[in-house]
């Protein structure tokens, strides 16, 4: 049966045209997936799904992702990044001492009502727990105390809009979402702390609040604290549980674009 594949030129070049329509047929793609980016079930036969081609030293590992979380492309790691996520999609557990697999942030657009008001607002949640740079992973998670240390601020309830954390900033261009920028290092030309891998859309409303307010609520959660959510209701619902169980930091940041 034909799968709702997304193939972008880039996987089509990699994987050639022969695989490519074999894939959009339904012959070599899987029915039911664990999405790559959200690690939550999906299903090629319903829903859009993005095909993910991560491309190591020497292999290749193609991947499936839904396509509101990831859109179709081709994605550069070293052949340990790539153990660790071949691992993580086929369930083997036999390669348990090659390095960890490296956690990314996953990055939700969508508006929060406070104070009778739209703001705009992203929100992020790792696919892993974070440990503090140069530390073994004992199997805490550092991710809020490291924001907080960069300023972010702990949410008990979403209730009022968060204080500005100066020196970082949302970058949109051209309607599109591009990164998160933060100082760099020794108060030179800010860095990416987040960077899509293709610019990501938001829609006219969450634009349309982008620049009526000029700055941006950034919302950030530890691993499964909010989930792939796919109504704003259930979003903000989310963010409520976690600020009330002490799992929730924000800020707001300035626009950067148009």
């Amino acid at each position: 049966m034909p799968r709702m594949l997304d193939v972008s030129d880039d996987v089509r070049a990699e994987i050639g045209d022969e695989e490519a329509d074999r894939l959009l047929a339904g012959e070599n793609a899987p029915g039911s997936y664990d999405c790559t980016s959200c690690r939550t079930q999906g299903d090629s036969e319903q829903e859009r799904t993005s095909t993910v081609l991560f491309i190591g030293d020497e292999t290749a590992v193609l991947a499936f992702a839904h396509a509101t979380c990831l859109p179709s492309q081709v994605v550069q790691v070293t052949e340990e990044q790539l153990l660790g996520a071949s691992r993580s999609i086929t369930g083997d557990e036999r390669a348990a001492e090659t390095p960890p697999e490296q956690a990314v942030l996953g990055v939700t657009s969508g508006l929060v009502l406070l104070n009778g008001e739209l703001h705009p607002a992203l929100v992020v949640e790792p696919t892993g727990r974070i440990a503090r740079p140069g530390t073994a992973d004992g199997g805490g998670d550092d991710f809020l105390p490291l924001l907080v240390e960069q300023g972010f601020m702990p949410v008990g309830a979403l209730s009022e809009v968060p204080p500005v954390l100066h020196g970082w900033s949302v970058l949109l261009a051209m309607g599109q979402l591009h990164a998160v920028l933060q100082p760099g290092p020794g108060g030179g030309s800010p860095v990416a702390w987040w960077q899509a891998h293709q610019p990501l859309q938001v829609t006219d409303s969450w634009r349309t609040a982008a620049n009526k307010h000029q700055q941006v609520l950034l919302f950030a959660a530890p691993v499964g604290s909010i989930g792939r959510q796919p109504r704003e209701d259930l979003l903000r619902d989310a963010l409520d549980k976690a600020a009330a169980g002490g799992r929730l930091v924000a800020a707001s940041m300035p626009l950067a674009g148009t």
